[in-house]
């Protein structure tokens, strides 16, 4: 299934991507796409239903975050061997951990705003796993029995926040607007290999990233095992993991996002984004 939600900032609703490229309105049958509908029982209830006997959604509509009630907005970093070679740091050997705040959510087209001062606002096109079942310490073998679907996650972030300013990376990585999420959250049986997929990214039309999900340096299922040796992943938790090359900070000299700028990126069966980069207004954060 391809799950998403439609509406305004606030009133989004649940709604499904039915095979014959029709969005249609879930909200008869649930309140929202939150932690219960993506367990297994939840998942399996909407996997029940024929989509085509829900109404359509009329166009257009924004698209929203594709599930809500999101706990941990958790990411990797370095995680494909070629980024960390372009960053100028060597591979790790452990996976590198730091939060995006929950405020950072905004849905897969909505606008990005550059925060007051910002100087090296960057792109990272990424692969996101959500959670459906509860995993804590989980082994290698069982971690992607407790995945729910997955989603593209544009990992923006401000490199002289992130590392000019001292402290870790967050406050470079969780500023308003830089965690665009989706345009559907697609569940697992439809993903036969999260380990080959590609995934690319456009600024204005030419083309930064290209990569697949089979160069990263810790696969999905060690992420999961990983995390939950120190933390209880729960569902609707999302782990973000990590950047094939070609951020803007790797070239040289550095290319950095502006006001005006259009973002556009795509993972295989997941669909697409699409960004327009503004100078701070308030007035598009609400």
């Amino acid at each position: 299934m391809k799950l998403m939600r439609v509406g305004a900032k606030g009133q989004e609703r649940p709604a499904v991507l039915g095979s014959d490229g029709i969005v249609r309105d879930l909200s008869s049958v649930v309140a929202d796409i939150g932690p219960a509908e993506l367990s297994p029982q939840g998942l399996a209830r909407l996997a029940a239903i024929d989509p085509a006997s829900l109404p359509p959604v009329a166009e257009p509509e924004r698209l929203g975050v594709p599930f809500s009630g999101m706990g941990k907005f958790l990411c990797v970093g370095l995680n494909y061997s070629d980024h960390a070679a372009e960053s100028g740091v060597p591979v790790p050997t452990e996976p590198v951990l730091f939060t995006k705040w929950s405020s950072s959510l905004s849905g897969p087209n909505d606008p990005v705003v550059l925060p007051r001062g910002a100087l090296k606002a960057d792109w990272e096109v990424e692969l996101g796993i959500v959670i459906g079942t509860k995993a804590r310490h989980v082994s290698l073998e069982s971690a992607l029995s407790h995945v729910a679907g997955y989603t593209i996650v544009n990992d923006v972030s401000e490199r002289a926040f992130q590392m000019e300013r001292g402290g870790t990376w967050d406050k470079g990585k969780g500023c308003d607007t830089f965690g665009p999420v989706g345009p559907w959250l697609v569940t697992a049986d439809e993903i036969a290999d999260p380990q080959a997929l590609s995934l690319w990214l456009n600024v204005n039309g030419e083309r930064r990233q290209n990569g697949n999900t089979q160069a990263m340096v810790f696969d999905v299922a060690y992420l999961i095992h990983y995390i939950s040796q120190f933390t209880t992943l729960y569902p609707g938790d999302l782990i973000s993991t990590g950047t094939p090359p070609g951020v803007g900070m790797g070239f040289k000299p550095p290319i950095y996002l502006k006001p005006g700028d259009e973002m556009h990126l795509g993972i295989d069966g997941l669909g697409e984004q699409r960004q327009h980069v503004h100078a701070w207004d308030e007035r598009l954060l609400d």
